[in-house]
């Protein structure tokens, strides 16, 4: 039997990586640990309650204002231990965080085999988003064993020269995540959005946490909120503010005087979906919320100028704005008062999985693994 050893620190990563852990719990061909970095702490143990899982091992790696610089120090140093006592045969580390690429540095250290889902995305400046971008791909270059989600990212790998017998397209297990709590969305979850529905009104769901939207960009994003506020009488704004000190000084200074947009903070993944179900129309950042909203036929307004996930652009669900106060002011103007611009991207399929991506990970690595271990 195969040790599994899951490494991840974020909501994002124990989202994605959730369907694919409890698959793997129920599969004899594996045994599974599950090392939890805790670099979101909080918002990350959300889904693991709602998921029911636990953590073997916990390194609770964030200080208060932490560089990436000693982030990466800590992640080093405390996940030595963990491989030297879980013994795994494969290292499994998802997206592009700095738990992902240590998890990946740490198991190459200890050369211990490792398999990178959400393999291949790349948006082709490494500074957007950072340090996102160069943590994917130095996770490329360490794994042995590549998913790719879509036809595109596998494309990406091949064009870095990475071998084309270790690239697999099987989908992204957001989707997977997504049909198993779906029965559970109601407003029973949400009931601010509730409340708004009553109104009559439609709402607006945003987020925004990226570096590279700090400062400057994020006034012109709060502008802009503000402007379609006075646009459209009818539209209310669930904006949730993400935890870093650098939005949330921006977002309250901007916007809390604003009746029609609700400052909320971070709510629990459920709720979040619920959300996004009952939504008009999402303007966001997240590269989690470009392949969650197909599934709910929600249009996306992008608040980045690239995206690692273009195909949600291509088929016409999602659209780049950018931090552009008149781009996401016209943008999300056309949507809300025009139905054929609306139906338009609304009516698209989502191009980043079927529900099934988890089980054909498995699958794969167990044919990998069955190989290398007859050597």
């Amino acid at each position: 039997m195969n040790k599994l050893l899951f490494v991840f620190g974020t909501r994002p990563e124990a989202l994605k990586l959730a369907p694919l852990i409890l698959a793997a719990k129920k599969d004899r061909r594996f045994s599974v640990e599950v090392c939890f970095t805790g670099q979101h702490r909080e918002m990350a143990f959300q889904v693991l309650d709602l998921f029911r899982l636990k953590a073997d091992y916990d390194l609770n790696v964030m200080k208060p204002n932490q560089s990436l610089s000693l982030l990466t120090e800590r992640l080093i140093s405390k996940l030595d231990p963990v491989m030297k006592k879980s013994k795994p045969n494969v290292v499994i580390v998802q997206g592009d965080t700095t738990s992902a690429f240590v998890g990946a540095l740490s198991s190459y250290y200890h050369k211990v085999p490792v398999a990178h889902v959400e393999a291949g995305l790349r948006s082709f400046d490494k500074y957007q988003p950072f340090p996102e971008e160069l943590n994917r791909a130095f996770a490329g270059r360490i794994a042995d064993w590549h998913f790719a989600p879509t036809a595109g990212a596998a494309k990406n790998l091949l064009d870095e020269n990475t071998d084309r017998k270790k690239v697999y397209i099987t989908g992204n297990t957001v989707v997977d995540a997504l049909k198993t709590v779906y029965g559970r969305l109601n407003l029973k979850n949400a009931v601010l959005a509730g409340e708004i529905l009553k109104r009559k009104n439609r709402i607006i769901l945003a987020t925004t946490h990226r570096r590279e939207n700090f400062g400057k960009p994020l006034e012109e994003i709060c502008s802009a909120f503000s402007e379609l506020t006075r646009r459209h009488s009818d539209i209310e704004i669930l904006f949730l503010v993400h935890k870093n000190p650098k939005v949330q000084k921006t977002v309250y200074r901007m916007l809390s005087r604003n009746r029609r947009i609700h400052l909320i903070p971070p709510v629990d993944y459920l709720e979040f979906l619920t959300m996004m179900k009952f939504s008009y129309l999402i303007i966001s950042d997240s590269g989690g919320v470009q392949e969650e909203a197909p599934t709910f036929h929600k249009p996306v307004l992008v608040l980045r100028n690239v995206t690692e996930r273009p195909e949600g652009v291509k088929i016409g669900a999602a659209k780049l704005v950018g931090s552009d106060f008149k781009k996401i002011t016209s943008e999300a103007s056309k949507l809300l008062s025009n139905k054929k611009a609306y139906l338009r991207m609304s009516s698209r399929k989502n191009p980043y999985g079927d529900g099934r991506t988890s089980r054909r990970i498995l699958n794969i690595l167990n044919r990998c693994l069955s190989k290398k271990n007859a050597r």
